[in-house]
């Protein structure tokens, strides 16, 4: 038994299971494409500020990737759940990159990675946002992973009408080699997106981001929308170009976007995935067997703790994805880069690890136990 602080300044009793779920299905994902966006590790030694670039710990960062792709998973990489630009800046991201993408080349592993404008640490003109985006698009391009045009805090302040995305993402897609992933994060991840593609308006956004599609399909593989708004996530996959995929950025509505209806259905492409790699691939696998019920009654459950890690201000969701990572025992600390582990409160935390652990997301129970207390001992949490 553990006692865990409520938000009222109370503590209250939970006894934590003492078996993890069983999970023991592997190899690839036949009837989605779904990647996991992963978090990094910091160096804990390293003698670093909140300002300072981040240090990570490159081992633990990278046998994190090999234990997504072992269940099956792709990893989204140097997204924002890596804490692109909350912590880690773009000469960070470079590294992260090309380090992640050799780990892919040797491990046969999916990997797709971000291309942002983040070098730009000031205001920027529409030229000077577009050669970031090229310099890092040959990036990740020479480091043979695919390319997601992520959404740019630069752009959306340099530009001034839809004309201005249509051109710079349109010239974009023609220069790249393969085809892409573009990315639209709503405010609600960052602030400083909002007034996407043109507009405050999110039909008239729709719009635009549809265009933009329309002129280059050969060059979108897909689309990654992370809205929060299933409705619309479904009607915009409705609309795209045959052969071009919807990826499911919605860590509230994941379950029914992945299932789909008998009009389509998303891929997935989800930060969410990270704590519930292999529980989600588990859950994959039955779609790929034709088990739709199965899919739902082993995904639905996790919408809570999913829910409650995003809550408002859902940037600062890469808190609770950290502390799961430590509690699983893929990492010995509970630290991150930027400082970025006291954006939470303990009882949010606290909460977090009850979910998890009801979910049987750990594989040693015991230990998430024991490092949940030593976590609490610090806050002065009594036994």
């Amino acid at each position: 038994m553990i006692r865990l602080p409520a938000p009222d300044g109370s503590t209250r009793a939970y006894t934590p299971r003492t078996e993890p779920l069983a999970l023991t299905a592997t190899g690839p994902l036949t009837s989605r494409t779904v990647f996991s966006a992963a978090h990094v590790v910091a160096d804990p030694y390293a003698d670093t500020t909140p300002d300072s670039p981040a240090a990570v710990d490159w081992d633990a960062t990278l046998a994190f990737r090999r234990h997504l792709w072992s269940h099956g998973l792709g990893v989204a990489e140097a997204m924002d759940t890596a804490q692109r630009g909350m912590g880690l800046d773009w000469a960070g991201a470079a590294e992260l990159i090309r380090r992640s993408a050799a780990e892919a080349r040797g491990t046969g592993g999916r990997i797709a990675c971000g291309v942002g404008t983040d070098q730009l640490t000031g205001p920027a003109s529409l030229p000077e946002v577009r050669a970031a985006y090229e310099e890092q698009l040959a990036v990740v391009e020479e480091s043979g992973a695919q390319p997601v045009l992520m959404a740019s805090r630069a752009l959306a302040a340099a530009a001034r009408g839809p004309e201005d995305y249509l051109d710079l993402y349109g010239h974009l897609l023609r220069q790249s080699s393969e085809p892409v992933v573009l990315h639209w994060l709503g405010p609600m991840f960052d602030p400083a997106l909002g007034g996407y593609w043109g507009s405050p308006d999110l039909d008239t956004a729709t719009e635009t981001f549809l265009d933009v599609i329309a002129a280059h399909p050969d060059k979108v593989d897909g689309i990654k929308v992370s809205l929060l708004d299933a409705r619309r996530e479904v009607d915009l996959r409705r609309r795209l170009p045959q052969g071009v995929r919807c990826y499911t950025g919605d860590d509230f509505h994941y379950p029914e976007l992945i299932a789909g209806d008998d009009q389509g259905f998303s891929h997935a492409l989800l930060g969410i995935f990270d704590p519930l790699g292999p529980l989600a691939a588990e859950a994959v696998r039955l779609l790929d067997t034709g088990d739709t019920e199965g899919f739902r009654k082993a995904l639905d459950p996790t919408v809570e703790l999913s829910r409650h890690l995003f809550q408002p201000p859902t940037r600062f969701y890469k808190t609770g994805v950290v502390l799961l990572a430590w509690l699983a025992g893929h990492q010995d600390h509970f630290t991150m880069v930027g400082g970025l582990h006291s954006a939470r409160s303990l009882p949010h935390l606290a909460r977090a690890y009850e979910l998890a652990d009801r979910l049987g997301l750990f594989p040693d129970p015991a230990r998430a136990e024991s490092r949940m207390r030593s976590l609490l001992t610090v806050y002065g949490v009594p036994r």
